[in-house]
């Protein structure tokens, strides 16, 4: 049989809510315990942002071992050796990115492991070699030597392999400008060979011009001369001819002078002879002396006169002798130069065909140097004529062609801002679930005494949702004062706090009035699989499918998402969706909660007559 209800007077919210307050600090330990769950969001929120506010600002301070074995190279020429290794070394030490320690290897293993160091980078004794091999035979990479030590810390090793990806992008473009400048550079002195080989191109031209004309001239020259020689043939070979006649006639007068000469020389030899005889003969003719001398002497007249006409005859003799002999070589000769003229002729035609041939190929060759003027002037403009300071802009360029312009449409100031909506949105839970250990839900003893549920679950809502507004202004105060976070939107940041310990509250008091204890351990459950389904730290997407899937329900995602808009300046209508899903899961967790009470003071046990702080 049901019991009758208990008559007490009706209990207002507000005196529900000041008697559990009164129950919370009725004694200094409670009030202490009180407080310390108060502030727990802080020490939770803000101590872990704290710690997190800005890490990279930090980086300096983290040793790290540098090891240079680079033994450079020689450059050509007798230069003095390079060592890129020490200049990365001297770039690195000087741009102070890390607590950076130029050690031995084995310094630096040695302090990996007793934590001097949290990663060690070692630059190898090929290392300038292996970056200039790309003008060589055998072109090969480089190698960075990264050796972490995970005992350490694991992030320390995250850190290291974005620190050596930064040392290997900047060494890189600076390999990469070396060798683009060396290359403009060697376009640039291309560019001017190629001029000055076209101002000789068209010196060139010029002079193959001036040996086209020439060879024109040549050509009709080469005609002239044969039509020449062939005058000249005709001339040589009647010349031959007449000399020819003119040799036989010689040789006929020769041989007849010979003969006469013969009987003259004859007549003179036979004349001492004859004297003799004439005188012999004058003798027996009974002469005297002197009339034979008188004869003789006119005798040796005549012998005299026949002796000078005998040496006459003979120098006569020797004239023609010569003149036909003058003559035979004259026909001979004439007989040659008509010969010579025949093969001059022919020469002369050949040289004629020749010249012909040569006046094409020097017209050839005009217009081949003009092509070649005009492909040396034309491949000359193709190539840039660029100063010293522009080839330098162009390497950089190639070395690095991509500059990343960020554009922050929404932007958190430093690593701790960009948590700090995550880890205020969690805080908040963990305070409110904090403080339902000492808070109770809802007073039995009301629930006896009230025909209004709903005025009890308000009464047990907003208990431990003022101390959760308290909490979230208090940890406010904390991000934008004492860690100084920039909010765009301060106000709006503050009420979505503010909503959500509402919300989590609303809740947590449904999960106590349905199951108590119970209860609260599933309120801690709720709790983990927020932690890792609202996407504080990295993107919801790279969730698991179930996970991603709670991503899209649970309170904790929209809060999150409400907290980064406000703060960094988004897309403020997303913030409606938000408040409105945190606005849902409240009336459903107050609804719930409500609904739990009116189950209780329909069903009430004796456990519930118990006396209470209320009564």
């Amino acid at each position: 049989m049901r019991p009758e209800p208990i008559r007490v007077p009706h209990l207002k919210v507000p005196q529900m809510i000041l008697a559990e307050l009164r129950r919370l600090v009725s004694t200094k330990m409670s009030a202490l315990a009180l407080f310390a769950l108060i502030i727990v969001p802080i020490l939770y929120g803000g101590l872990y942002l704290w710690a997190n506010q800005n890490p990279y600002a930090k980086f300096p301070d983290v040793p790290v071992a540098l090891v240079v074995a680079d033994q450079g190279v020689a450059a050509d020429g007798g230069t003095p050796a390079r060592n890129i290794g020490d200049e990365v070394a001297d770039e690195l030490v000087k741009g102070g990115d890390f607590d950076w320690h130029r050690v031995s290897a084995a310094q630096a293993k040695a302090g990996l492991q007793a934590d001097e160091f949290d990663f060690a980078i070692t630059l190898p004794a090929d290392f300038t070699a292996a970056l200039e091999s790309v003008a060589g035979d055998d072109p090969r990479q480089a190698v960075i030597l990264l050796e972490t030590y995970d005992a350490n810390s694991y992030l320390a090793s995250n850190i290291a392999t974005q620190a050596v990806d930064r040392i290997r992008t900047s060494v890189a473009q600076q390999v990469g400008r070396e060798a683009a400048t060396t290359l403009l550079n060697s376009i640039s002195t291309i560019r001017g060979k190629i001029v000055e080989a076209g101002q000789g191109a068209d010196e060139l031209v010029t002079g193959a011009a001036e040996l086209a004309d020439g060879t024109v001239r040549l050509v009709e020259g080469a005609v002239s001369a044969v039509d020449g020689t062939v005058e000249l043939q005709n001339g040589a070979a009647a010349l031959a001819d007449g000399a020819a006649r003119v040799a036989a006639g010689d040789d006929e007068l020769a041989a007849a002078a010979n003969r006469v000469g013969a009987v003259v020389n004859q007549l003179t030899a036979a004349l001492p002879q004859a004297r003799s005889d004439i005188a012999a003969d004058l003798v027996a003719l009974g002469l005297d002396q002197a009339t034979i001398d008188a004869v003789l002497a006119r005798l040796d007249v005549v012998g005299a006169t026949i002796r000078t006409g005998d040496q006459r005859v003979q120098e006569v003799v020797g004239q023609i002798d010569q003149l036909a002999s003058g003559s035979t070589e004259v026909a001979n000769g004439a007989a040659t130069l008509r010969d010579g003229l025949g093969t001059l002729g022919s020469g002369l035609q050949e040289l004629s065909t020749g010249t012909s041939t040569l006046r094409d190929g020097a017209a050839t060759l005009s217009s081949g140097t003009v092509e070649l003027r005009d492909a040396l002037v034309s491949g000359a403009q193709e190539i840039p004529d660029s100063s010293e300071d522009v080839r330098d802009a162009q390497a950089r360029t190639i070395a690095n062609p991509i500059e990343i312009d960020t554009t922050a449409a929404a932007e958190a100031a430093n690593y701790g801002a960009g948590l700090a909506p995550f880890f205020g949105a969690l805080a908040g839970w963990i305070g409110i679930y904090a403080l339902f250990l000492i808070v109770r839900p809802i007073s039995r003893r009301a629930v006896t005494a009230l025909h209004s549920p709903v005025r009890v679950t308000l009464a047990g809502w907003l208990t431990p949702g003022l101390l959760g507004v308290l909490q979230m202004c208090l940890l406010f105060l904390v991000l934008v004062y004492a860690l100084g976070f920039p909010m765009v939107y301060p106000l709006g940041t503050l009420g979505i706090m503010l909503l959500a310990t509402l919300t989590y509250t609303a809740i947590i008091l449904a999960l106590n009035v349905w199951w108590g204890e119970v209860g609260q351990f599933i309120g801690l459950v709720l709790m983990v699989l927020q932690l890792v389904s609202a996407g504080g730290t990295f993107p919801w997407q790279t969730l698991p499918g179930p996970l991603a899937a709670l991503h899209q329900v649970l309170p904790m995602s929209f809060v999150v998402d409400g907290m980064r808009q406000f703060m960094y300046g988004g897309d403020l209508s997303r913030t409606i969706l938000d408040a409105a899903v945190l606005l849902t899961w409240l009336v459903a967790g107050f609804v719930i909660a409500a609904i739990g009470v009116t189950r209780q003071t329909h069903f009430r046990a004796l456990r519930d007559l118990e006396p209470s702080i209320l009564g």
